[in-house]
C-alpha cells in the first residue's frame, strides 16, 4: 500500500479504543481534520477491521477488552503488517512505554493529550513512514545520483565517498530538488526528531555535505535560504 501524503484529504485511520465518549470525541474531532475514521471498541475487532481494510494509520488504546492492545500489536507485526501504530494509554510509566516500541508502536501518547497533539504525532509517522519507503529508491537530479539502500553516491558518473547519514541528507535534497526544505522538516525525515534540537545538526551535515561535493572540483549544488532551509539546484 502506498502511504498518503500527510497533507492528504483521504487517510484512512483506524481507531480503537474502548471509551466510548473518548472514541465518539475523537473520531468526531479526527474526521474534521479530514481523516477517514473507522472506529471499533476492542481488540477482538481492531483484529478483524485489519484484516477487512487497507488502512494508513492506526490509533490503538493499550488496555481493551477480549484482546489487549500490546497483544494486538504484536499480531499485526507477526502479520507483517507494517502500518504505523500510535499507542494510547494512561499508562506512562517508562517500562510501560518500552513495552509498547518493543512491540512494534511507531509512537507513544499518554493520556490526557489534547487532539492537536495527536493530529501532530498521527502526520509526523506518516512522514517517518514516507521517508523509509523512499529509502529503497534511487534518486537523480543533475549529475548526482543517491541510493540510500546501496549507500552510494555518484556525481558525474564517479563514486562519492560519504557516511551513512550524510546520503540520506542528499536524497531527501536530490528528491526534491528545487524545492527549499526546511530545517524542522530535515530534522524529522533524516533524524526522526519531531523537535528542533539546540544544536546545529542541519548545518554541520550541510557543511560536510558541500566539502564532499566540491571534493570532485564541480560546483556547490547546495543552496542556502536564509532563515529557512537549503535547497538542491541540480
Amino acid at each position: 500500500m502506498t502511504t498518503p501524503s500527510p497533507e492528504s484529504e483521504a487517510i484512512r485511520l483506524l481507531l480503537v479504543e474502548d471509551d466510548e465518549p473518548l472514541r465518539t470525541m475523537l473520531a468526531d474531532q479526527l474526521e474534521a481534520r479530514d481523516y477517514d475514521v473507522h472506529s471499533v471498541a476492542d481488540g477482538r475487532a481492531a483484529i478483524g477491521a485489519v484484516g477487512a481494510t487497507p488502512f494508513d494509520v492506526i490509533i490503538l488504546d493499550r488496555m481493551l477488552p477480549f484482546v489487549d492492545g500490546v497483544d494486538v500489536l504484536r499480531w499485526l507485526r507477526e502479520q507483517e503488517v507494517k502500518t504505523p501504530v500510535i499507542l494510547l494509554t494512561a499508562l506512562g510509566r517508562l517500562p510501560e512505554r518500552v513495552e509498547g516500541l518493543e512491540a512494534g508502536a511507531d509512537d507513544y501518547v499518554v493520556k490526557p493529550f489534547e487532539i492537536d497533539e495527536l493530529h501532530a504525532r498521527i502526520r509526523a509517522v506518516l512522514r517517518r513512514r514516507i521517508a523509509a519507503n523512499a529509502d529503497s529508491a534511487t534518486v537523480t537530479a543533475g549529475d548526482i545520483t543517491v541510493s540510500v539502500a546501496r549507500h552510494r553516491v555518484t556525481r558525474a558518473g564517479k563514486p562519492v565517498e560519504m557516511h551513512k547519514t550524510e546520503i540520506k541528507l542528499l536524497a531527501e535534497l536530490v528528491r526534491e530538488a528545487g524545492t527549499v526544505l526546511t530545517r524542522p522538516l530535515l530534522l524529522e525525515r533524516v533524524w526522526g526528531y519531531d523537535f528542533v534540537p539546540t544544536t546545529n545538526i542541519v548545518d554541520a551535515h550541510i557543511r560536510r555535505l558541500r566539502q564532499r561535493l566540491e571534493a570532485t572540483g564541480l560546483p556547490d549544488p547546495i543552496v542556502t535560504v536564509r532563515g529557512v532551509g537549503y535547497m538542491f539546484r541540480g
